[in-house]
């Protein structure tokens, strides 16, 4: 039997310590920590980690202080369209949805998806019908709502280009503090901060399982997919290499496949886990301006959390073990509960 492992992202980027409160700060390691301990109590009782992902990603899409479900970024339209995908990495069974406006929790009309219908992406209005066909939860579009999220958009919705989630609280940080001079709260280019969420596990049968769920970006045009619903893209699982999970530039994990890079490098040219997430990250990914992370789970249960922006929200739990979490740098301290 193995050693279960859970791991989870809340989204990369330019995450400047001057932009958070100490309290805002332990509200993310707490937020972290509790969707960590929530998934590892699937996985100890003998859940699958196809389960586990599930349920941690649920969790991710209904706290409002990440870019998925409740608390999603606005359109340009004012409106909010949703992604999300799941893979099981014991068959490659995978399912995933996008651009839909009404189901409260996108992973859970993904795993429909996959477990119910023989099809593996669906979009739009067929995805809701779907989802609601089969019980996923159906909620009015103001459920999504946040005050945060909607100050963020309207003070970004004059700007040309869309911002990828934090993009937008900086630039309202800036416009709130005005301090041209200062770099950090300066408006910055949109491609530094990304707002995604993710889970990958290992259970206690040897099985690896993905999920990716997203609100898209802030100011976004309407109809636009990124890289979250995209098997390969943004999500990937397979018994034989890795679970996989990313954040970032869409169109660069996109254009790469970036998720089932990181596979396809440890099956065709016998790289390492870390070896394999390392040189997606830091080396194919900025060949084209891709930033941002992912997380990465082998069947041995090693992990990889590399990102190549200042910061990536994540957390980690292994077997019995208090929650790791962490925002920033890998070089600075890490935050164990209990």
């Amino acid at each position: 039997m193995n050693t279960p492992v859970i791991a989870i992202h809340g989204g990369a980027g330019t995450i400047s310590r001057h932009s958070l409160s100490a309290e805002e700060e332990a509200g993310y390691h707490q937020a972290l920590a509790g969707i960590i301990a929530a998934g590892q109590a699937v996985l100890n009782a003998g859940g699958s980690a196809l389960e586990a992902v599930t349920e941690a990603v649920r969790l991710l899409e209904d706290c409002p202080l990440f870019n998925a479900g409740h608390g999603a970024v606005y359109t340009s339209e004012g409106k909010h369209e949703l992604d999300a995908s799941v893979m099981s990495g014991i068959d490659l069974a995978a399912g995933a949805v996008a651009c839909v406006t009404t189901i409260r929790n996108p992973v859970l009309a993904a795993r429909a998806v996959m477990e119910k219908s023989e099809h593996v992406l669906l979009v739009g209005q067929g995805a809701e019908s779907f989802a609601a066909r089969h019980g996923v939860e159906i909620v009015e579009p103001g459920y999504f709502h946040t005050d945060a999220r909607h100050q963020q958009w309207q003070r970004v919705r004059g700007q040309t280009k869309a911002m990828l989630d934090h993009d937008a609280a900086s630039f309202a940080f800036a416009r709130k503090h005005g301090d041209g001079d200062n770099e950090e709260k300066a408006p910055i280019d949109p491609d530094n901060k990304f707002g995604t969420v993710g889970a990958v596990a290992l259970d206690k049968f040897g099985n690896l399982a993905a999920a990716t769920s997203t609100g898209g970006i802030t100011n976004k045009q309407p109809g636009r997919v990124g890289d979250s619903p995209l098997i390969g893209a943004g999500c990937y699982a397979s018994n034989s290499t890795a679970a996989v999970s990313a954040t970032g530039t869409g169109e660069a994990f996109m254009r790469t496949a970036a998720c089932y890079d990181v596979a396809a490098r440890m099956a065709y040219a016998g790289d390492t886990l870390q070896q394999a997430a390392d040189k997606v990250v830091f080396q194919l990914l900025p060949m084209i301006g891709g930033r941002g992370g992912l997380i990465a789970l082998d069947a041995q249960g090693n992990l990889a959390l590399p990102f190549n922006t200042e910061g990536m929200y994540r957390a980690y739990g292994r077997g019995e073990l208090a929650p790791v979490t962490a925002i920033y740098q890998p070089e600075q301290v890490e935050h164990q509960a209990g």
